[in-house]
């Protein structure tokens, strides 16, 4: 980051612009479910509506809820918005292994919660990279619980992709600790690492994406997450309510290959659009015009 980083957070993201300031400012409820395997820590956004419309919003690999806190806010207002901690991120508790099963079943859990799998409940999942991912996955695996599915810059590899040459943007070492919040602050980066002319969101997550105990100052994800993940590899998505792919243009995960390859095997099921200046994390890098794309969407399939 370019900024001046302190202790101050407000100080900090003073120069971030009126339309941010005032999203965060509309803070939602946060709610936490016990569960045998690690609790699960949430957010909610009430309608201003009486509505029967919920949309998740499921962040990626080592985020957190927060990344959702100046996107949620600027949606559709005809939707209850909800936005988790996954399991291992956020806080969210750290569990022993990590996969999308189990990634999917706190979703579900969450929203038995809030009384949202019945009759005449319109559910709409949307997820930034993993989340992306697992947005798709529940899409797949339980179609009935899915009305409508946007997948953000979430690389969906040919069945011929070499996953042996595949190379991970995950930390490969284990928790550092350290001895200040100013010097953890000015470690804080996006993987894969980018350039981002937002420096203020960016600020504004890596506040939420540390803490404090004993030994120090750490990050909030468990390290193991980045071994232990199954990942979906060759897994065949397949999409039987309305589906919006969103990449960014300047995205390095979504190469021409793999970009042709969603093209042409989704085209019966899913509209791509691009963000020509996001990179691969558009919910930092071009806030607005994401928010733009999905209520569009939003309204078409209403």
């Amino acid at each position: 980051m370019l900024m001046q980083i302190t202790n101050n957070l407000n100080q900090d993201i003073e120069n971030a612009p009126q339309w941010f300031k005032d999203a965060i400012e509309l803070r939602p409820v946060d709610k936490i479910i016990e569960h045998p395997l690690g609790d699960i820590s949430y957010s909610k956004w009430s309608s201003s509506v009486d509505t029967k419309n919920l949309i998740v919003l499921i962040h990626g690999t080592g985020a957190h809820k927060k990344w959702w806190d100046p996107i949620a806010p600027l949606i559709n207002n005809k939707y209850t918005i909800i936005a988790p901690d996954l399991p291992g991120m956020g806080e969210s508790e750290h569990r022993s292994k990590y996969n999308f099963k189990g990634f999917a079943e706190a979703l579900i859990e969450i929203l038995k919660k809030e009384k949202f799998l019945k009759e005449n409940k319109k559910i709409i999942l949307i997820g930034h990279s993993l989340g992306g991912h697992i947005a798709g996955y529940i899409a797949t695996e339980m179609p009935n619980y899915v009305d409508g599915l946007i997948m953000i810059d979430s690389p969906i590899r040919p069945p011929d992709y070499d996953y042996n040459k595949h190379i991970s943007t995950g930390p490969l070492r284990k928790i550092k600790y350290y001895d200040n919040k100013v010097s953890i602050l000015e470690r804080f980066r996006l993987m894969p690492p980018q350039d981002c002319n937002n420096e203020w969101f960016i600020r504004y997550i890596a506040e939420y994406s540390i803490y404090y105990d004993k030994k120090g100052w750490r990050w909030r994800f468990d390290d193991k997450l980045f071994v232990t993940l199954t990942r979906l590899n060759n897994y065949e998505f397949k999409f039987q309510c309305p589906a919006l792919f969103i990449a960014g243009g300047k995205s390095l995960l979504l190469e021409s290959k793999i970009m042709k390859y969603i093209k042409e095997a989704f085209k019966d099921s899913m509209i791509v659009e691009v963000i020509e200046d996001a990179a691969h994390h558009v919910p930092v890098d071009s806030p607005k015009e994401l928010t733009s794309l999905i209520n569009n969407y939003l309204k078409m399939w209403s």
